[in-house]
């Protein structure tokens, strides 16, 4: 199974530790430097359960990523913020945080 966060997963669980993936980000993919010792590398398990951690906070972020994609451009902020003041540039961006609501 393909793993988006394998190797954030890997690093997390064993850090400083180095290791290849060959070819797609699957856990049989990964070969582990020859000075890693079989009880650093991390079992299959806690690799699989790390990288579904990694995937979730991912996940519940996603109204981050559109709110970075929708909000004006700094440039434009500025120019509200110039020729309109605080409270029209914190009711434009009150428009884009409507829009994607932080998750509760």
């Amino acid at each position: 199974m393909r793993y988006k966060f394998l190797p954030e997963a890997l690093i997390a669980l064993a850090p400083n530790k180095g290791f290849v993936i060959d070819g797609e980000s699957e856990i049989k993919n990964v070969t582990w430097n020859e000075n890693v010792t079989p009880s650093d590398i991390p079992t299959d398990e806690n690799i699989i359960k790390k990288c579904e951690e990694l995937q979730d906070d991912y996940d519940s972020k996603k109204y981050q990523r559109d709110r970075a994609d929708a909000y004006p451009s700094w440039q434009d902020q500025m120019d509200l913020l110039y020729h309109g003041g605080i409270d029209a540039l914190k009711a434009e961006l009150k428009k884009t945080k409507d829009k994607y609501p932080k998750p509760e």
